[in-house]
C-alpha cells in the first residue's frame, strides 16, 4: 500500500503539477495583460470541487482530472468546451477587442511554463544526477541476435545477424542520424521510415569495424508485442540468475539468486540469452559455470535437464533458472538545457514518424494520460531522480504539442489570431465553433484511442509475475533500474 501510495503521490506531484504549470502560465499572462479569468479548471467536464475566489474566478477540480484550461471569454470561443460564461454585470457587455500580441502571449504562455518547469527539474536533475544504465552508454555491439521472435510468436532470423553485423562493431548512425547510446539506436530503429523497392521497412546503419567505416543495409522485424522495428542488436551484459526452481539442477548444484553467470565452458556470456543457446547446442551434457557471487569467482558444474518448452512443444535443455540482464547503473550530469534538447529532437522525431506515409508509427503506438500514468508509477518506483528525467520530458513533450497548429491547441488559437491580424479583420465566430467543436471531438475521441491500447499495454506488460518455474528468461525486466530504450517511448498528454 505504500508503494502504492507513494506512486499516487509522484503522479499527483509531478503529472498533475505538469498540467497545473500548463494553466498557470495561461492564467498569469492573462492576469497581466488585464483579461476576464472566468475559471481556472484542472480537467475537463462537471465541476466536482473548488471554490469561488474574491477575484471572481472559479477555481475547480473537474472529471475526468486530466488535462485543464482556464476560461477566457474575450480570447476565444471554447463554450463548448469550457461551458457557456455568466451572463451578469461585465460578462453582459461585449468585450473590448484585443491585440495581437496579447493574444499571443498568453496563448504562448501556458507552454512557456512548461518549459521553464522542465528547466527547474533539469537544474536539480544536474547536480543530483540522472541514474543510467552502465551498459547503455556506448554504441559498441555485444551481442548480435540469431532469431528474433515476432508478436505472433514466429521465430525469424536476426535482421543484424543477416546482415553481417558482429559483436565488437561501433554503429555511428541509423540512417543517416548520429547516436551516442543504445538507446538511440533502438529509438531511430523503431521510428525509422525507410522502405525497400519492394515496401518492406529497411534500415541503414553506418558502422566502425576495425578502424574503417561502413554502411550496413538490412530490414528490420516487427517484433514484440506492438510489433516495433527491431534488428536485433544488444550491448554487452553479464546474465544475473534472478531466481531458482526447486528440485532443478541448478538448485542441485547449489545456484542462487544473484549469481552472476561470467562464462559458461569457459567462453565468455555477454549477452542474457548465452546461456540457453549454448544449452541448446550442447543438449544435456554437463557444463562448467563460472560464477560471481559476492564479488568472488568460482566455478560449478551443472547437467542440465530436458523438460518440455510450453512455447514449442519439444524436449530442451534447462538448468531451472531465470535470467535477467546484470544492468550496473552509473550517474551522468547534463546541463537542463542538454536534457531538454534531447528531449525535444526526440518528440520531434516521433511527431515526424507519426505523419510520415512510409512509416510504422501510428496512434496506437503513443501514450495517453493513462500510460503516461503507468510510467510514473514505474519509475517511482526505482528511483525519484527517474521521476524527474521522465517529467522533464513530459513537459517539453507538452509544451512542443500545445504549440502545433491543430484547433483547440494553443498552436491552434494562435493561428487564428495571426489569420485575423494577415486579414486585417475577425474571423467568423461560426466558423471558429464549428472548427474548435469538430477538433475537439476528434481530440477525445484520440483520447480515448490511445487509451484503449495504454490499458492493452498494461495486460501485456503488468501482469503479475509467473510463478519460478524450470524456464530461463531471456530479456532484461521491463522496468530496468535505468533508462533504456523501451522508456522512452512516445508520449501524447
Amino acid at each position: 500500500m505504500l508503494n502504492y501510495f507513494w506512486s499516487a503521490l509522484m503522479i499527483a506531484v509531478f503529472f498533475g503539477g505538469s498540467i497545473f504549470v500548463h494553466e498557470l502560465g495561461h492564467f498569469l499572462a492573462a492576469r497581466r495583460r488585464g483579461l476576464k479569468v472566468e475559471r481556472f479548471s484542472i480537467g475537463f467536464g462537471p465541476r466536482i470541487a473548488g471554490w469561488k475566489g474574491k477575484d471572481g474566478v472559479d477555481y475547480r477540480l473537474s472529471l475526468p482530472p486530466f488535462g485543464g484550461y482556464v476560461a477566457l471569454p474575450q480570447l476565444a470561443d471554447m463554450s463548448a468546451i469550457e461551458g457557456k460564461p455568466s451572463d451578469d454585470g461585465e460578462d453582459a457587455k461585449p468585450a473590448a477587442p484585443l491585440s495581437y500580441t496579447t493574444k499571443m502571449i498568453v496563448f504562448g504562455a501556458g507552454a512557456f511554463f512548461n518549459l521553464i518547469f522542465a528547466f527547474v527539474l533539469g537544474t536539480i536533475l544536474w547536480f543530483v544526477g540522472q541514474p543510467v544504465s552502465t551498459e547503455d552508454q556506448t554504441t559498441r555491439v555485444g551481442h548480435v541476435r540469431p532469431t528474433l521472435t515476432l508478436a505472433d510468436g514466429t521465430v525469424v532470423p536476426g535482421p543484424a545477424m543477416e546482415a553481417g553485423v558482429r559483436p565488437g562493431d561501433v554503429i555511428l548512425r541509423v540512417d543517416g542520424s548520429r547516436v551516442k547510446t543504445f538507446n538511440d539506436i533502438g529509438t531511430l530503429v523503431a521510428l525509422g521510415a525507410g522502405r525497400t523497392a519492394g515496401n518492406a521497412p529497411s534500415v541503414e546503419l553506418t558502422l566502425e569495424r576495425d578502424g574503417e567505416t561502413l554502411v550496413v543495409p538490412m530490414v528490420p522485424a516487427y517484433s514484440g508485442p506492438e510489433d516495433i522495428r527491431e534488428i536485433g542488436v544488444e550491448p554487452a551484459v553479464q546474465p544475473m540468475i534472478t531466481g531458482v526452481a526447486a528440485d532443478s539442477a541448478a538448485a542441485e548444484a547449489g545456484l542462487r539468486a544473484d549469481d552472476v553467470i561470467v562464462a559458461v565452458d569457459g567462453k565468455p556470456a555477454d549477452y542474457v540469452s548465452f546461456v540457453s543457446e549454448y544449452l541448446l547446442l550442447h543438449g544435456a551434457k554437463p557444463v562448467r559455470l563460472t560464477i560471481e557471487r559476492a564479488g568472488e569467482l568460482s566455478e560449478v558444474v551443472v547437467t542440465p535437464r530436458m523438460v518440455i518448452d510450453p512455447g514449442a512443444s519439444v524436449a530442451v535443455p534447462r538448468l531451472g533458472v531465470n535470467l535477467g540482464g546484470k544492468w550496473s547503473t552509473t550517474l551522468v550530469y547534463l546541463p537542463p538545457w542538454t536534457q531538454m534538447w534531447g528531449h525535444a529532437v526526440t518528440t520531434w522525431r516521433t511527431l515526424s514518424s507519426l505523419v510520415h506515409p512510409k512509416s510504422d508509427i501510428g496512434p496506437s503506438k503513443l501514450s495517453g494520460p493513462v500510460g503516461i500514468a503507468r510510467i510514473f508509477h514505474l519509475l517511482s518506483q526505482l528511483d525519484v531522480r527517474l521521476v524527474l528525467w521522465f517529467t522533464v520530458l513530459v513537459n517539453v513533450n507538452l509544451a512542443m504539442l500545445n504549440l502545433l497548429p491543430i484547433p483547440v491547441l494553443d498552436g491552434g488559437h494562435m493561428t487564428f489570431a495571426t489569420i485575423e491580424k494577415l486579414r486585417g479583420r475577425a474571423m467568423p465566430m461560426r466558423v471558429i465553433a464549428t472548427v474548435q467543436s469538430v477538433f475537439m471531438v476528434l481530440l477525445f475521441t484520440m483520447i480515448l484511442y490511445v487509451t484503449y491500447y495504454d490499458i492493452l499495454r498494461m495486460k501485456v506488460f503488468g501482469r503479475a509475475p509467473a510463478p519460478k518455474t524450470e524456464t530461463i528468461q531471456t530479456a532484461p525486466q521491463e522496468a530496468p533500474s535505468a533508462p533504456r530504450s523501451g522508456d522512452s517511448q512516445p508520449v501524447a498528454p
